[in-house]
């Protein structure tokens, strides 16, 4: 088992060479309040001064600590020389001359031996980032520290937990930490190290308050009680380290940090961790086996390891799914261009053969939420154009005086003993010319949707054209001007349905009902309605309205003025003047409909011949003739930045999750154990 947290870090390597966190791997996150003991802590573990201090929040950025345990420098001498007998002795960066050095994944191949050195490149790399503010940011340093006196561990040093700003820090620096802190013992696969001092209160511990709101059952979660030494005389925390108070599953050690004094007289680790272990068996002896620094180090790694174990399967599960999720997505992206011509070739086909199948109906990706292509230009033709058609009344806006003004203007002089033949053409072509306006915009909802199935396939069908702008473009370009083409060849041909149908009134038309069966019906239906007495009645009381409006016989001293001969508007109509108007208004309506009914039919089929099939048959003629040209081919297959990056980001990640495959698979059953 002590294999496993090496591989975790290397593991962890992996990763970070590509920059994500796409795996969650078991690592311990020390949480805990300023001035708790943290640094103390992390410090005892290692044995070395290394970490930054003083006023406020010091960490300002999470350190990602692995400690890599290694062969003293003689013994890595003698295996270097190959004199060595400890063959499974670690060998990390040949050539170095130092017992305990640092590297940081920031500064590439460059050993810091001196740990003071260390401790400014973390305060250098903080402010780099920062600036020299107080402000927080929560992309990580990567810290690995060799030494013969460490054990594998993976740590990472959260700032620690504030309440009050102080310097440039924002007013809700607390929730930005405490959200910081959130999202690192958020991961399931993490241990949670909580450090609060001995000479306050555990019930108000932050850490453990912060800790309780991802691992609700403490499986996860190990306290350290720091400044054991510091409590009010007379008392001590034996009952906490008991777990009397606040009972915690990993379990609960004390530790005995430095004092500000030692720091400031550069008292030794080893001097600091022999007076620790006095201190503990002065006042603790029952608990002096298991508390202090160097217990601590050996639980972490023991709980480490045990807890690597259990989330490896599931890590190895996450490894093979997200390699096949990247490697989908890589050949999603597809190869290089080699063959410009054929890749050129094989793009415009495609695109011309799905734009195609969109009108047909035969598409790969149909949509469910709303009609597209061939589906919508039926609709367009039969329910939108069709039941426009459908709403236009025969009669609307003709009235019985534009009737009789015609019947009156086609006469002349004298009256009309017969319906003019001439007033019905032009009341009829007047109707008729209402008919051409729907007609023209069913061209125009066909040319939008044909418009619209360019960006359909664009998006759906063909995903070479995400990797080639310059090629999208040109192909819209070329499919939108061909489509504006056609156009107002097609409006020409519309119109002129219209205007074939009002060049010719062709009154013999089979449907069309004879004009002398249309007057015979009107008089007969006149007659059955008016006997003798009525018509009389009638008659009369048309005389009283046509005196009473001044039209009687004039009196003496009165002159007759003739001059307003216009039919006034309300005064009611004459039997004749009945009879004519509703013989127009039959002939114009029964004329109207024969009309209707051939521009219905015949308006979808002059759109579909020179509009939709005309485009289906020279797209893809139409696509090469323009595009496929050698001095373009270069120009159009360039592929846009955003799909070489995410190509190049993909096959970096998908070659870390190969390499972290064969890292998990070197891991043998019998190492868990």
């Amino acid at each position: 088992m002590e294999t496993l947290i090496p591989t975790i870090n290397r593991l962890q390597e992996v990763f970070l060479t590509v920059g994500a966190e796409v795996i969650q791997l078991p690592q311990i996150v020390v949480v805990g309040s300023q001035s708790s003991g943290k640094s103390s802590v992390l410090e005892s573990l290692v044995g070395r001064d290394f970490l930054p201090r003083g006023t406020g929040i010091v960490t300002r950025r999470p350190l990602v600590l692995q400690l890599v345990n290694v062969a003293p420098l003689q013994e890595r001498q003698k295996i270097e020389n190959g004199n060595g007998v400890k063959q499974n002795a670690q060998i990390s960066h040949p050539g170095v001359k130092a017992e305990e050095w640092g590297t940081f994944l920031h500064c590439k191949n460059q050993i810091f031996a001196d740990f003071q050195d260390i401790r400014r490149e973390i305060e250098a790399e903080t402010e780099r980032n920062l600036g020299d503010n107080k402000g927080i940011s929560p992309e990580p340093i990567y810290l690995k520290i060799f030494s013969p006196k460490v054990l594998n561990l993976t740590l990472v040093d959260l700032p620690g937990i504030t309440k009050v700003p102080v310097g440039d820090q924002p007013e809700d620096i607390e929730a930005q930490v405490q959200e910081m802190i959130l999202s690192f013992i958020s991961n399931p696969n993490c241990l949670i190290l909580t450090v609060s001092p001995a000479n306050s209160d555990l019930a108000t511990s932050d850490a453990l308050k912060l800790a309780r709101e991802v691992d609700t059952d403490g499986r996860r979660t190990l306290l350290v009680v720091s400044k054991l030494d510091l409590m009010d005389a007379g008392t001590d925390a034996l009952e906490v380290l008991l777990g009397r108070v606040i009972p915690v599953r990993l379990g609960i050690i004390g530790v005995v940090n430095r004092s500000q004094h030692d720091i400031n007289t550069q008292k030794s680790l080893v001097d600091s961790t022999r007076d620790e272990q006095a201190f503990l068996q002065r006042h603790y002896p029952s608990l002096a086996s298991r508390a202090g620094s160097r217990y601590l180090a050996k639980t972490l790694s023991r709980l480490l390891m045990h807890h690597i174990r259990d989330c490896l399967p599931q890590l190895k599960t996450r490894v093979t799914v997200l390699t096949a999720q990247y490697q989908a997505r890589l050949n999603g992206y597809g190869q290089p261009v080699e063959d410009h011509s054929a890749t050129l070739l094989q793009i415009v086909t495609k695109f011309a053969s799905d734009y195609c199948n969109t009108i047909e109906g035969t598409a790969r990706y149909i949509q469910t939420s709303e009609l597209c292509g061939g589906a919508r230009i039926c609709y367009i033709f039969h329910e939108t154009f069709g039941r426009t058609l459908q709403s236009i009344d025969p009669l609307g806006g003709l009235t019985e005086l534009d009737i009789l003004t015609a019947i009156r203007n086609a006469t002349g002089p004298r009256p009309a003993l017969f319906v003019p033949e001439v007033s019905f053409e032009l009341l009829v072509k007047r109707q008729i010319k209402r008919l051409e306006e729907p007609s023209m915009r069913c061209v125009e909802l066909v040319h939008e949707e044909l418009q619209r199935i360019i960006q359909h396939c664009s998006s759906y069908s063909t995903q070479e054209l995400l990797r080639f702008p310059k090629l999208h473009d040109s192909i819209v370009e070329v499919v939108t001007g061909l489509l504006r083409k056609r156009l107002p060849i097609t409006n020409e041909m519309v119109h002129h349905l219209v205007s074939i149908e009002l060049a010719y009134i062709n009154t013999k038309h089979p449907d069309f009902t004879d004009a002398a069966q249309v007057s015979a019906s009107v008089n007969s239906q006149q007659a059955e309605a008016l006997d003798g007495g009525k018509r009389w009645k009638n008659e009369k009381v048309a005389e009283e309205r046509v005196s009473a409006a001044g039209f009687g016989s004039p009196s003496k001293g009165q002159s007759i003025n003739l001059l307003d001969t216009a039919v006034p508007v309300s005064r009611k109509l004459s039997a004749k003047e009945q009879r004519d108007c509703e013989i127009i208004q039959r002939l114009i309506k029964c004329y109207f409909l024969i009309v209707r009914k051939s521009i219905q039919d015949s308006v979808p089929k002059t759109v579909m011949h020179f509009l939709v099939n005309f485009v289906k048959e020279h797209l893809q003629s139409e696509l090469v003739g323009k595009l496929y040209k050698q001095s373009l081919l270069q120009e159009l297959l360039i592929e846009s930045q955003d799909t070489a990056q995410q190509r190049t980001e993909v096959a970096q990640m998908l070659e870390a999750l190969q390499k972290a495959n064969n890292i998990i698979s070197e891991i043998r059953e019998t190492h868990l154990w």
